[in-house]
């Protein structure tokens, strides 16, 4: 049998602060990370590796990029321990720390003109920094509003944070248009790019200010005695929750990689083929726009008709349009891009990224919860989203400027998860009759939830298997 849903949530005003602490410390985070992305996009290939081709150099950009991703992992590992053990709160702090420190040092980071190639070999530094800094930032923020929510407004509550990731691409987007639209390439060049990078110190501060504020989960309170007793949540994970880690992992392949799809490479994308780049960013900022309306409506949907039906149709939407996407852009219709990137982002990317902040924590119980999260949340950006960039880009010039392999690519990355969300079991309280999938304590009842937790630390596997039938019924 489910243990039964029994989290406390906290009060209105309480909730609120905690879901408005979530969202601004996942924006300063993002915002830390994604900007680095825009500029691989746009000016590292030339002002760190102008000594070979263009196409190249712009493999060698996102290969940067990609470094980050290949971190986050064990940023999830290390952070996932911490928060089970120590607090979702604390490691929260710690990672907003290290991510804003490893941005603001982008800024005033030398050139290869100044230093050469040692450039390069500190720019992967930092990306490292960054990267082990992220991976455990979305792990921690979905689970201090995931464990402070009424379970029935779970998927509503949760899903702001989700806001944090788009907003955060949004700002340094924006930023970009504006310096590109503004000043000359010589000066965008000279110091323009570093100006998003240099602002990320006051993102990091206020980010911090209110992170600070908020009080520690009273689910990760309420089972205190447990995690003193219990062995490491790593090998709690290993022991109970392997069928949960590996689908919830490849469900993450579709967000992961149509992300950096539409926001990244369509604009390299749009620049091989002539079309104006500023046109593309400003469809994306429109897009982007629509995106953060969405997430709540959506996340509030999860709450009514389940997780697995919003993921699973945004998922399939996806694989529709991709090659619409990409026939767009070799318009050079400021209509039509826009049109497909708001379809692409505000419904197939908000539709499978706003189910996972209830999703994901609702798989694991609350001892291994944070590592849980993280582990899926990490691995699956690491192998959809790290090297996609590099891998696309690679492909496009193998296929001498074609598109198709291109296409190929994401298509597989999507219908792994396609396929793998037609076996994963539902996990809304609401569409369980108000049962809880995993164990989630009660607040302020640290020997009965200790009780109940060693009970349900393997989410119920004594009675049913995840796959089955009555596992997975909605």
């Amino acid at each position: 049998m489910s243990a039964p849903s029994v989290t406390s949530p906290k009060s209105p005003q309480g909730l609120r602060r905690v879901v408005g602490a979530s969202v601004v410390g996942t924006i300063a985070e993002y915002y830390d990370f994604f900007i680095y992305g825009t500029a691989s996009a746009l000016v590292f290939n030339k002002i760190f590796f102008p000594e070979v081709d263009a196409a190249v150099g712009t493999l060698a950009a996102f290969s940067t990029y990609a470094v980050g991703f290949f971190a986050r992992p064990l940023g999830g590992l290390v952070w996932g321990h911490v928060g089970d053990r120590i607090g979702r709160k604390k490691a929260l702090v710690f990672t907003l720390l290290l991510t804003g420190l490893g941005t603001f040092a982008v800024g005033l980071m030398p050139t290869y003109d100044q230093i050469g190639v040692w450039a390069a070999v500190i720019l992967v530094l930092v990306r490292l920094v960054q990267g082990f800094g992220v991976g455990g930032e979305q792990g921690g923020a979905v689970l201090l509003t995931a464990e402070a929510a009424p379970p029935a407004r779970r998927g509503f509550y949760a899903s702001f944070v989700q806001l944090g990731s788009p907003a955060a691409y949004l700002i340094p987007t924006a930023l970009f248009a504006v310096l590109t639209g503004t000043l000359s390439e010589a000066q965008f060049l000279a110091w323009g790019w570093r100006v998003p990078f240099l602002l990320s110190a006051l993102v990091v501060v206020v980010g911090l200010y209110i992170r600070l504020k908020v009080d520690e989960s009273e689910t990760f309170e309420a089972a205190r005695e447990t995690r003193k007793a219990e062995t490491a949540p790593l090998k709690l994970l290993v022991r109970d929750s392997r069928k949960e880690m590996l689908g919830g992992l490849l469900t993450k392949f579709a967000e992961a990689a149509v992300f950096p799809f539409y926001t990244v490479f369509l604009v390299s994308y749009a620049n091989a083929q002539g079309v104006d780049t500023a046109m593309v960013l400003n469809a994306v900022i429109i897009a982007i726009a629509a995106e953060l309306v969405m997430i709540p409506l959506l996340g509030r949907l999860t709450d009514r008709v389940g997780r697995r039906p919003v993921y699973l149709t945004a998922a399939v939407l996806n694989l529709a349009l991709i090659v619409p996407a990409f026939e767009a852009v070799r318009s050079g219709s400021m209509f039509l891009i826009t049109a497909l990137l708001v379809a692409g982002l505000a419904f197939g990317h908000a539709g499978t990224y706003a189910p996972q902040a209830s999703y994901f924590p609702e798989l694991f119980p609350s001892v291994s919860r944070y590592t849980g999260v993280s582990v899926v949340w990490q691995f699956g950006s690491m192998i959809a989203s790290g090297p996609f960039t590099v891998v696309a880009a690679a492909l496009l010039i193998a296929g001498d400027g074609s598109y198709l392999w291109v296409a190929l690519y994401v298509a597989a990355l999507v219908a792994v998860s396609v396929v793998t969300l037609l076996f994963m079991p539902e996990t809304a309280p609401g569409r369980r009759a108000g049962q809880e999938y995993a164990h989630w304590p009660a607040a302020g009842t640290g020997s009965d939830a200790a009780a109940g937790a060693d009970a349900g630390a393997g989410t119920d596997k004594g009675a049913e298997s995840l796959w089955t039938p009555e596992r997975t019924a909605g």
